[in-house]
Order: C-alpha cells, then sequence, then structure tokens
C-alpha cells in the first residue's frame, strides 16, 4: 500500500505560449460509467490559461463534485492538441509519478473508491465535494508495474466479453422485435393458423349482425385472400369513441385518473384526476381497447383501474363479428399504415375520416380466436426472453 501522494502529483500546472491551441474539456465533455473516454474543445491557451485545471497527455482527470463523482466521470486525458489542455476545476489532475495510469483509472472507478470518497464528502447538498485528502492521503494498492499491466489487461479482457453479451442482448432483444413484427403480418392475412372450412364466412356473419357494414371485397372477388375472410373499413369494425377535452381547472390530486397519451406510453407518468361525474361513454374499464390517435400513435389495453378517457384517444368497441384482443393486434401489424395517413408537423395524428378509411382484413370469428390463442402463446415466450435477458 502507497499513499497517493507518493504516486501522484496533484494538480500540475503548465506554461507554454499563449497562442498555442489547447483542448479545452468542461465536464460534460468527460463520459460516465466505465468507458474512460473524453471530448474536447479547442481553445488558444491564453483565453483559458486562468481559473481552470492544466493537464496534459497521460494525466488522469477525476470528478470531484456529486453526483459526477459517483456516476465515475473520470478518465486518462489524451490526443490533446499540442498534448495539453485546461478545463473544469472540478476535476482534479493526477500525473503519475512511475505508476500505470490505466490501473489506477481502474481504481478510480471502483465501487471501494468511490465509498472512500462519498464518506467525506463537504459543502452543501447539489454542491458537495469529495475531501481533498482521497487524492493525496488515501492509502491505495501498489503492485509491480508489470502487475498493474497484467491487471489492466484482464480487466479490458473481460469488459470485453461483457460488452459482446450485451451486444448479442441488444440484437436478440431486437430480432425478437422484429419476429413480433412478421408474426403478426403472417396473423393479419391468413398465414398464422389455417383455416377450417366449417367456419362461418366473415361476410355472412357480417350479411347477418351489420348488413349496413360495407365489404370492400370477399374472396370472390380477391383471390389472395384466404378462405372464408372479408376486407372491411376500419370504420365498419368498430364504433370509436373520442375522449373528452379536460381543462386544466378541471384537474385534481384526487378521483379517478384521466388517461392521457404519455400515460399510455409510459406507466410511471403523472395522472391528472378528477371526482367530478361525466358521460359514460368516456369512462374507461379494465380491459377495454384504446387507440391514441396523436402525437405517438399506438393502440393498447387498458389494465388500470377505472379511468376517464381524455381527447385524442379513441375508446374502440368492437362490433360483435370483432374479437377485441384480436383486433388490438391487427392494430399493432397496422401501425405503420396509420402512421403513413398521419400528418401535422408539431404533433402528428390521423383524422378520423383518415382512420376510418383504411382497410383490414377480417378472417372468421373462430379464426379470430384461434389467431388470438396463438399469439398470446407465442408473445408469452418470447416477452419471457426478453425479461431474462
Amino acid at each position: 500500500m502507497a499513499q497517493m501522494s507518493d504516486l501522484f502529483l496533484l494538480n500540475p500546472k503548465s506554461e507554454i505560449n499563449d497562442n498555442t491551441e489547447i483542448g479545452f474539456i468542461p465536464m460534460a465533455c468527460v463520459d460516465d460509467g466505465f468507458s474512460g473516454k473524453h471530448s474536447f474543445e479547442i481553445r488558444n491557451w491564453g483565453d483559458v490559461k486562468k481559473g481552470y485545471c492544466h493537464f496534459q497527455d497521460g494525466d488522469i482527470g477525476v470528478a470531484k463534485i456529486s453526483p459526477c463523482f459517483e456516476n465515475l466521470k473520470s478518465c486518462i486525458l489524451q490526443s490533446l492538441p499540442n498534448g495539453v489542455g485546461t478545463g473544469t476545476t472540478e476535476l482534479v489532475i493526477l500525473r503519475s509519478l512511475g505508476v500505470y495510469a490505466p490501473f489506477y483509472l481502474y481504481l478510480f472507478k471502483s465501487s471501494w473508491y468511490i465509498s472512500q470518497g462519498t464518506k467525506y464528502f463537504k459543502g452543501v447538498v447539489g454542491q458537495q465535494r469529495v475531501n481533498k485528502a482521497i487524492f493525496t492521503e488515501l492509502e491505495v494498492p501498489l503492485p509491480s508495474v508489470a502487475e498493474q499491466e497484467r491487471i489492466v489487461a484482464e480487466i479490458k479482457r473481460w469488459f470485453g466479453l461483457i460488452d459482446l453479451i450485451e451486444k448479442d442482448k441488444f440484437n436478440l432483444a431486437n430480432n425478437i422485435k422484429l419476429a413480433k413484427s412478421k408474426i403478426l403480418d403472417l396473423a393479419i392475412h391468413g398465414k398464422l393458423v389455417p383455416q377450417d372450412p366449417t367456419d362461418e364466412p366473415a361476410s355472412e356473419l357480417l350479411k347477418r349482425i351489420n348488413p349496413k357494414a360495407e365489404i370492400t371485397c370477399d374472396n370472390g372477388h380477391y383471390q389472395k385472400l384466404p378462405e372464408g375472410w372479408a376486407i372491411l373499413k376500419v370504420g365498419d369494425v368498430a364504433e370509436y369513441i373520442n375522449g373528452r377535452a379536460f381543462k386544466p381547472e378541471e384537474w385534481e390530486q384526487t378521483g379517478l385518473p384521466i388517461i392521457r397519451i404519455q400515460n399510455l406510453n409510459d406507466p410511471n407518468a403523472y395522472y391528472n384526476r378528477t371526482k367530478n361525474e361525466y358521460e359514460e361513454k368516456y369512462l374507461i374499464k379494465k380491459g377495454d381497447l384504446l387507440f391514441a390517435w396523436a402525437a405517438s400513435l399506438g393502440t393498447y389495453i387498458w389494465k388500470g383501474e377505472d379511468a376517464w378517457l381524455n381527447q385524442h384517444i379513441f375508446k374502440v368497441v368492437p362490433y360483435p363479428f370483432m374479437d377485441k384482443k384480436y383486433l388490438y393486434y391487427a392494430f399493432h401489424a397496422m401501425i405503420t399504415e396509420f402512421y403513413r395517413k398521419s400528418h401535422g408537423s408539431g404533433m402528428i395524428h390521423i383524422t378520423r375520416k383518415q382512420f376510418e378509411e383504411i382497410t383490414l382484413w377480417l378472417p372468421p370469428l373462430a379464426e379470430q380466436y384461434r389467431i388470438v390463442q396463438y399469439l398470446q402463446q407465442v408473445f408469452e415466450k418470447l416477452d419471457s426472453i426478453v425479461e431474462n435477458l
């Protein structure tokens, strides 16, 4: 073990020509975590030599202020213009007196060193800094330089393996996402489960339940359409109830939550609430199907408590020939088409007319049930894989 002051020169100063280009490093240019990377801005030495820390290639910079210190903002300064630089005084600069800098950079990122630093924070909350003693008086391990180099090589080898694993995890998760998209596409085009000739054709069921519905085409008009399927407009498969335009003065801290688009995209997003009573059509219950038609288009099955529906979201009430869960999956598969029909430079949206004019393929009701069952089984397995990555 050895004291830090025996291994490093603390905050050295430099003297060079004022017109020399150097690298200037504010805290934002230092990466957190284990990468040890940094960037810099090119400045003239004379413009930034006063009021900043000085350093040169090979020095170690360690953030002394919270939370940058705990976030592992530390690096070996390198590739600086003319080999020198200045930067924020919230960086402590350590110049090696003969030890292998990469070894000690990893040491400074270790949980042991961070715990030593956070024991003796000084200053008010939000502006706390570590005690200077951890850069001067703290005793740290001192293996031979050869051993330091071997340890660094081993750390890099393991970090390389970890990076490969992380990359593979990302690739697998992305491939699963693509697979789910492809499976949905097969489902809505009749290629996922076999057709059953005993199923009542969708067109016949539609005629019985809703004679006014317009069948765009059926098997007789479109040879690629699976047996028993029909093509309908989105507006003919469900009732779409737009949410209520709540005013800010109606928001309260208690009562039923008001479902806004951000609540659908982020389960942890804040909910405005209200104790007032409104028309029953705006009330959402667990299991209801929703479609956000503005800002971030998408379809959702509501899983929360009773709530009121805000504007820009449809409550989707499928007609009897359309299974709710099948329509949920169909809308997921059709999301690219919904976006293609949307417009707007600020908050994109799709109009009701554009939305309802889009067509979808309608399987027989019995086949809808089989498709949903298959999708739920497959997606459950795929989701389990992602959760365990």
